[in-house]
């Protein structure tokens, strides 16, 4: 968290990080009930990158 907060600074994580990151919490906490913790933690993360992944290429395609 300390690198991705140093890498692109705090506003930005606020702006772009912290709403997909509300977003991949709410979907985990809904539909992944895999009983255990590891599993799921992993899921999260991976619906975190994923979400991330279709915002930043949305965003790099609209502006064009």
């Amino acid at each position: 968290m300390y690198t991705l907060v140093r890498s692109i600074g705090f506003k930005q994580v606020l702006l772009e990080q912290v709403p997909v990151l509300v977003t991949s919490l709410v979907i985990a906490e809904i539909f992944y009930k895999f009983h255990s913790f590891t599993l799921e933690c992993l899921a999260f993360l991976g619906t975190w990158y994923v979400l991330d992944l279709s915002i930043q290429f949305a965003r790099r395609h609209l502006k064009q």
